[in-house]
């Protein structure tokens, strides 16, 4: 059973959204299809999803950064024992807890989700929440990540050309963006090792702006463009695996190759 501290909330938790969540709802349990995240989000949910079958029934998984509780619910009900915990929402099964100070002990879980979070966490700020997931981590346990890549195809083709870059968001909404290979060397001194890197949608200048502009008609070519280009480091968003270890080795260890 998931160990929860003192200050956990109580059962029966009315859900109390704020920040994007009081103005936005539930956005990702009613996904709209012309949203232009939407295709890489359905392709994220596959690879969480396949993460999350390979761990044992009986695994403690928390999610950090669970917003409204959409990936708790959905594997809570495939059987699995997890809870969340988010800054913006508080229900029976997410904690309104910050990242950087997470209410349980050491050890306490199996395995971490954190999707799509770490950007929204400033840059000083985001090793200390990786290292608060690595302590409520058990020694064997793992984290997955999906990480907006600062450096992704377009980005650096205007940045040569132009001296501007191609946000993941605005930077009020993504004040932590970094390209993926500093969110690589982060997570090794964080005490992490990789175990795998996949990426999701390499952003092909014009083909970039069709896909974002009509994401309903256009969705399907995030997955031809992820097979055509199988290079995370060109990609908008990519989903790491790693496992906890706090051997000096890889410490040192270059994950951003």
């Amino acid at each position: 059973m998931v160990a929860r501290s003192k200050e956990a909330p109580r059962k029966e938790i009315a859900p109390r959204p704020e920040g994007e969540y009081a103005g936005r709802g539930d956005y990702h349990v009613e996904l709209d299809p012309h949203w232009s995240y939407a295709p890489l989000y359905r392709r994220k949910v596959e690879l969480v999803d396949r993460f999350v079958s390979k761990l044992e029934r009986k695994a403690r998984i928390l999610d950090v950064g669970a917003g409204e509780g959409h990936m708790v619910d959905r594997y809570r009900e495939q059987g699995y024992e997890i809870c969340g915990v988010d800054t913006h929402y508080n229900s029976d099964l997410v904690h309104n807890a910050d990242a950087a100070s997470l209410p349980f002990p050491d050890a306490s879980f199996d395995a971490v989700l954190c999707l799509d979070v770490l950007e929204h966490i400033g840059l000083l700020e985001q090793r200390a929440a990786l290292g608060e997931m690595h302590r409520v981590l058990s020694e064997v346990g793992k984290i997955l990540l999906s990480l907006p890549n600062l450096a992704h195809l377009h980005s650096r083709i205007r940045f040569l050309l132009f001296g501007r870059l191609t946000r993941t968001s605005a930077v009020e909404r993504h004040p932590g963006d970094r390209p993926i290979g500093e969110y690589m060397e982060l997570l090794s001194q964080s005490g992490f090792t990789l175990v795998s890197r996949q990426g999701i949608f390499p952003t092909v200048p014009f083909l970039f702006r069709i896909v974002n502009r009509r994401a309903a008609r256009m969705g399907w070519m995030v997955g031809y463009l992820d097979r055509l280009l199988p290079w995370p480091g060109l990609c908008f968003l990519n989903i790491v695996e790693a496992r906890r270890t706090d051997s000096a080795k890889s410490r040192r260890s270059n994950l951003s190759k």
